[in-house]
This record gives structure tokens, sequence and C-alpha cells, in this order.
């Protein structure tokens, strides 16, 4: 499955992205679990982190030319919420 690409994202002070997609879906993504790894933890920064954008044509969010999260990552272990 394709999952739809990405219309907008929303940062949280919880280090949580609000994402919604083509279809109108939108998800919540908890990006606290990936802080750990050594390429996303210049997020701890909260102001590098509420600079999140969706990359042209909708398959990532990113932050910079070295970390983004891609459409499908956010669709499969996003959780729906109803906003």
């Amino acid at each position: 499955m394709t999952p739809p690409k990405i219309k907008s994202v929303k940062p949280t002070d919880e280090y949580e992205l609000i994402v919604e997609f083509g279809n109108k879906e939108k998800r919540k993504y908890d990006v606290a679990p990936l802080l750990s790894k050594d390429i996303f933890y210049p997020l701890l920064n909260q102001s590098f982190f509420k600079n999140v954008r969706v990359e042209q044509g909708g398959y990532a969010v990113v932050w910079n030319d070295e970390i983004d999260i891609s459409e499908y990552e956010l669709w499969l272990h996003g959780k729906v919420i109803s906003v």
C-alpha cells in the first residue's frame, strides 16, 4: 500500500508531529523515541524541532538536508486522531 502524500505538519511541545495527509486523515507521530539516535539529536532543540516543514512533493517532513521522516513512516506508525 502506498501512503497518501503529506499535506501539512504541525509540531507540538511534546516532540510530536500532527500530520495531515492528502486524504484528509490526521495522525500524531511521536518523534521522542528517535531523539536518542545521533542523526535526530539536533531536534532536542525545541526551536529547531518546530521548524519542521513538508518536503516539496509531500513525501516527507524535513528539518534540513540531513534530517527527515518519510510519509511511509509517519503513516505506518502515526496514531489516527480526529481533530
